[in-house]
This record gives C-alpha cells, sequence and structure tokens, in this order.
C-alpha cells in the first residue's frame, strides 16, 4: 500500500514537472515569435512595404532602415537602388524633355519647309517665266538686229531660267515625298511601268529603246510615287545609252518576304566607287554639257523606295552596263484606300538626270 502511494506521488510529480516544462517551452515559444517579429519579420515586412509602395510609383518614398544589421544592410541596399532609379530616371525625363524640344523644332522647321515650296512653287517660279518670256520676245522682235554674240547671251538667259525652274520642280517633288499621301494602296506595278513608260514616249521613240520585263507582283504603295522610281530609272537608262541601242529589262526575284526588282541596261555603266555618290542629292558623275539634269533623280528614287519600306542599291558587280536592284514589301494585307491626294509625279522626271 505504501509503496503504492508513492509511485502515485512520482506520477502526480512528474506530470506537475511536465506541465511546468510545457508552460515553460510555450513561453519561450512565445518570446520567440514576439522577439523574431520584432527583430526580422516586422523591419522584412517594413521593407517589404516600402518597396512595394516604390514600386508603385512614389519614388521620393524612402525606405527606411530598420532591424537587425543584416536587415538594416538589405533596407539600405533596397535605399539604395530607389536612388540610383531615381537619378536614371531623371536622366531618361532630361532626355525626353530635349526630345520634345527637338519635336516641336523640328514641327517648327516643316512648317517652314512648306511655306518655302509654297513660295517657291508660286512666288520664285512666276520671276522666271517672266524673264523666260521677255527674253524671247526680244529675241523675236531683235533678233535681226542682234548679233552672233547677243543672240547667244539671250540662249543663256532662257537656257538658265528654264534649268532653275526646273530644278525648283525637282526639289519639290523630293520634299513631297512622305507628305502628300494618307496611306498605301495595292499597287500594280505593271501599270506602274507602263505609266512611266507613256511618260517616256518621247524619249523612247527618239532613242529605239527597247523595254522589256519580268511579270510584275503587286505591292502596297502610292501609285504615283512608284511610277515615278520606274521613270526615273528607265528616263536614266535611256539617256546614258552607249553606242548600241538602248535596250532596259525590269527583273524581279521572289524573296521570303520581299520582292527584289532591278533595273538593267546596256548603257555607259556607272563604276563601282561611285555606287554611294550617285544616290545623294545635287551629285553628278557627267558635265551639264554632255547630260542634262538636275542631279536629283536618284536622291528621289532612294526617297522613294526607303518611303516604301525598301531598299535600293548599285549592282557592282555586273559586267557591262548599269543594274540597279531595289526591294518593296510583298506584304499587301490591312492596306487601307483612301482618297491619295496630291502624289508626286513630277513632269520633269521625264528627262532629268539622276547623276
Amino acid at each position: 500500500m505504501a509503496a503504492r502511494d508513492r509511485v502515485s506521488a512520482t506520477l502526480r510529480q512528474f506530470v506537475v514537472i511536465l506541465i511546468v516544462v510545457g508552460v515553460a517551452f510555450v513561453a519561450l515559444m512565445a518570446g520567440l515569435v514576439r522577439a523574431l517579429r520584432g527583430w526580422v519579420t516586422g523591419p522584412l515586412g517594413r521593407i517589404g512595404q516600402d518597396a512595394r509602395t516604390v514600386a508603385g510609383g512614389k519614388l521620393d518614398h524612402t525606405v527606411a532602415r530598420a532591424g537587425p544589421p543584416d536587415v538594416a544592410e538589405l533596407a539600405e541596399n533596397v535605399e539604395n537602388m530607389r536612388l540610383q532609379l531615381v537619378h536614371e530616371l531623371g536622366t531618361v525625363w532630361e532626355a525626353a524633355a530635349k526630345l520634345e524640344e527637338q519635336a516641336d523644332a523640328l514641327r517648327r522647321s516643316n512648317r517652314d519647309l512648306e511655306q518655302f515650296a509654297y513660295v517657291a512653287s508660286h512666288d520664285l517660279q512666276e520671276p522666271l517665266r517672266k524673264v523666260a518670256s521677255f527674253c524671247q520676245l526680244l529675241e523675236r522682235r531683235y533678233g535681226d538686229q542682234l548679233d552672233e554674240r547677243g543672240q547667244q547671251y539671250i540662249d543663256f538667259a532662257v537656257d538658265g531660267a528654264k534649268r532653275m525652274q526646273k530644278l525648283i520642280n525637282d526639289l519639290l517633288a523630293f520634299s513631297r515625298v512622305g507628305r502628300t499621301t494618307d496611306a498605301f494602296v495595292p499597287v500594280d506595278l505593271r501599270d506602274a511601268l507602263g505609266r512611266a513608260t507613256q511618260a517616256l514616249a518621247t524619249s523612247v521613240e527618239a532613242s529605239g529603246a527597247e523595254i522589256t520585263s519580268d511579270q510584275l507582283p503587286t505591292v502596297a504603295g502610292d501609285p504615283s510615287l512608284l511610277a515615278a522610281v520606274f521613270q526615273n530609272l528607265v528616263g536614266n537608262a535611256i539617256k546614258f545609252q552607249g553606242k548600241d541601242t538602248p535596250r532596259i529589262h525590269i527583273g524581279v526575284t521572289e524573296r521570303d518576304d520581299t520582292w527584289e526588282l532591278s533595273c538593267s541596261d546596256n548603257g555607259i555603266g556607272i563604276e563601282a566607287d561611285y555606287a554611294e555618290k550617285i544616290f545623294v542629292i545635287f551629285q553628278r558623275l557627267h558635265r551639264r554639257e554632255s547630260y542634262e539634269g538636275t542631279g536629283i533623280g536618284l536622291a528621289l528614287v532612294r526617297k522613294i523606295i526607303e518611303f516604301h519600306g525598301g531598299v535600293i542599291w548599285l549592282d557592282t558587280d555586273v559586267e557591262s552596263g548599269t543594274t540597279f536592284r531595289w526591294t518593296l514589301p510583298k506584304n499587301v494585307t490591312r492596306v487601307s484606300i483612301p482618297p491619295i491626294t496630291e502624289t508626286v509625279a513630277p513632269p520633269s522626271a521625264a528627262h532629268q538626270g539622276a547623276v
């Protein structure tokens, strides 16, 4: 009986000890949780909240340094990232402001250029027409009283006025590319080539030129501008002909996303060293006395091709004659068909020289 009482007492003491240990363990764990929350998770939560605030757009919100050294170092690193971001964005905003200023200046410049184009197309050409007209009247009325030198002076004046008027027209055509068309339409390049050869009918008949072509595709573009490309290239091929009858061929090769077109002739050719120079406005390879022109033709062609999303180059691998190659995108879907206003088909392009 005494032994049973001792065992029961021992068990009660053991249970009490277990309860005390359990309470102490719970208290210890509660203290650890509070300490962890106060020293680690709390500061980390505040850092996370500060980071979310900054990420939400409030870049002036400071990420506070708090908690133990490691957590405080993390907060400092996040704050340094914020400061770096503010600095970088400040640079971007400054660049954007300068870009907007440049855009405004460009818009003003474009307005000035448009005004100049208007003046050039009206006010500047009127005096030239008067000079040419009165010189011709002077020649008809007093031509029998002029010696050879006087007649030559009148011819120089008339020729200079006509060349200046032609130069103004060509510059206007060059400046209008990309500003007079609202959207592209499907263009059958066979029709564009037909328009070009029709415009060149006088030159074709006088030279006896033979013009052939592959089966040309349909592309998205401005009909008059694409016709002007053929008109300039074929016109140059006729103008810079060799001793034989001009033979001109318009070829086409299908690529993955583009059509590669070409204009080949049997003319005098162009040296490879001038492959880039010929596309620069006003650049000429021949004297005006040998070949007429303003030096704008090929610059106009390049601008039109690039406006249509393509590139043009001189094929320097041909052995004789001249071959120009250019690309045009194949995709003609999603093409709207609005009315085209004042597209460019320069009347002087039939006779102008690119180089």
